[in-house]
C-alpha cells in the first residue's frame, strides 16, 4: 500500500507492522504524534497491544524493561531531553540485554531549551551500548523500524531507530506500507531464551562480583568484566547480522541493499561528503550542482552509526582525495563525533584522505544549500590546508 503521512505516523505503522505488545508512552516534542497514533491504533483495535501511558521517560523505560523481562515484544520513542532522562534506563537495559526497539526524533538539547533539530540527544548516548541506525527519509524510517525488531530479538541487544525531528518527524513524504502478512514472515514470533517465568524461576541481573564464580549449577558465571567483553564482541557481530537481515528484507520487499551506508555518485567521486540522516539529501542537490561544473564530488549517509562499520566506511573513503564530513552533533571540548570515527576507521588505510569536519545545524539552525556548495567548494579546492579544527557553518558571532 502507497500512502503519504508524516516520519512519525510512517514509524507507528512500523512498529504495528512488528506486532509489538507493549507500548510505554510519555508525550515530547517532536516524538509525541508517534505515540498519539499507536494509542489511535490501539483503541480502534486495528493494534492489539497493551498502551501505557506513564509520568516520566524514566518510567516509560522502566515499563519496556519489565515487558521484555516478562517476555514481551517492547516499544517506546522519545526525543532531546526526554532521552537523557532515560540513560540510566538505557544502561540497565542494554545490561539487561533486552531487545527493545526505540525511535529517537532526534532535537537538540537544553539548556538553552530549544524544541528544534540537531542530532545531539542520539549522540550523548552512543556509548551506552545500544545499537543505533539513522532514517534519511520516510521509507527507511518503516522500514528499519521493522528491520530493527528482528535485529534486536537476533542478538538480544536494544536498538534505536533515528530520524531527524521535525524534518521528518512532521513532513508528509510519501512511502509504501508493507503487508501484514510479509512481515509476519519476515519477523517471527517474539519468543525470547530468558525472561521471567513463574515455573522455571530465576534471578535476574543481581549484584555482579569482579570476578568469575560458580552459579548455583556448579558452572563457572563470567564476572562484570566478562559480561561487558561478550556484549562489546555481540555488537560488533551485530553488523554482519544486520547486513544479512537487510539482505533478506531486499529479497523480499525490494527495498534495502545499504544497510551501513548510502552512497550517491560515490563511484567516480574523487571528493565524498559524509553525514547522518535527512542532510545527505539534501547535499545531494549541492553535489549535482559540483557535478556540473565539473567536480568530481559524492555524498555518503551513514545509517548505522553504533556499532560503527569501520570496514565499510574505509573501503568507501580509501584513496579519495578528500572526505568532508558535516554533522549537527559536537562531541564538546573536541570535534563532530562522526568525524572523530571517522578518523579512527582510517587510521590503518595506506591511501587515507585528508579529512575535514564542518558543525551545522544545531539548534535548528537553518542549512542553506549555499552555505553547503561554499563548504564543499572550499574543502575541494583546498584539501590539504585544511587543519583538524571543525569548522561552523551558519555561526553569526
Amino acid at each position: 500500500m502507497h500512502i503519504i503521512e508524516s516520519g512519525n505516523v510512517a514509524a507507528a505503522t512500523g512498529v504495528k507492522l512488528s506486532r509489538a505488545q507493549v507500548i510505554a508512552a510519555y508525550p515530547i516534542t517532536p516524538q509525541t504524534p508517534l505515540t498519539e497514533k499507536l494509542s489511535e491504533f490501539v483503541e480502534s483495535g486495528e493494534f492489539e497491544a497493551e498502551y501505557i501511558p506513564v509520568e516520566s521517560e524514566h518510567s516509560a523505560m522502566g515499563v519496556c524493561i519489565a515487558a521484555s523481562t516478562a517476555g514481551a515484544r517492547a516499544f517506546t520513542a522519545t526525543s532531546a531531553n526526554g532521552l537523557l532522562y532515560m540513560s540510566e534506563q538505557l544502561h540497565w537495559a542494554v545490561g539487561a540485554r533486552l531487545p527493545l526497539v526505540m525511535c529517537v526524533a532526534n532535537r537538540g538539547i537544553g539548556a538553552p531549551w530549544t524544541v528544534w533539530n540537531d542530532q545531539q540527544d542520539s549522540m550523548s548516548q552512543r556509548d551506552a551500548g545500544w545499537i543505533q541506525l539513522y532514517a534519511n527519509d520516510h521509507q527507511q524510517i518503516i522500514d528499519t523500524v521493522i528491520k530493527a525488531f528482528l535485529l534486536a530479538q537476533t542478538v538480544s541487544i536494544p536498538v534505536m531507530v533515528c530520524y531527524d525531528g521535525y524534518l521528518l518527524s512532521h513532513t508528509y513524504m510519501p512511502f509504501d506500507q508493507p503487508d501484514q502478512g510479509d512481515v509476519d514472515s519476515f519477523l517471527p514470533t517474539f519468543s525470547p531464551e530468558n525472561f521471567l517465568n513463574p515455573e522455571d524461576p530465576g534471578n535476574f541481573n543481581p549484584v555482579t562480583l569482579p570476578d568469575v564464580r560458580p552459579g548455583v549449577d556448579g558452572k563457572m558465571e563470567p564476572g562484570y568484566i566478562e559480561i561487558r567483553h561478550n556484549l562489546h564482541h555481540d555488537l560488533r557481530s551485530s553488523i554482519e547480522v544486520y547486513g544479512e537481515i537487510d539482505s533478506e528484507y531486499e529479497e523480499k520487499f525490494g527495498r534495502g541493499g545499504n544497510p551501513f551506508i548510502e552512497k550517491y555518485k560515490c563511484e567516480d567521486a574523487e571528493f565524498v561528503a559524509v553525514c547522518i540522516g535527512s542532510l545527505s539529501y539534501q547535499l545531494r542537490d549541492v553535489i549535482d550542482i559540483m557535478r556540473d561544473s565539473g567536480t568530481r564530488v559524492g555524498v555518503m549517509g551513514v545509517q548505522m552509526y553504533r556499532p560503527f562499520p569501520d570496514e565499510a566506511i574505509a573501503d568507501a573513503l580509501s584513496g579519495k582525495k578528500c572526505v568532508i564530513v558535516f554533522e549537527k552533533a559536537l562531541s564538546y571540548g573536541n570535534q563532530g563525533p562522526l568525524y572523530g570515527d571517522i578518523k579512527s576507521a582510517l587510521y590503518c588505510s595506506d591511501d587515507k584522505p585528508p579529512i575535514h569536519n564542518y558543525i551545522l545545524g544545531l539548534g535548528g539552525r537553518e542549512i542553506r544549500t549555499q552555505h553547503l556548495l561554499d563548504a564543499l567548494t572550499d574543502s575541494c579546492g583546498s584539501p590539504e590546508t585544511f587543519g583538524d579544527t571543525p569548522r561552523w557553518i551558519g555561526l553569526k558571532l
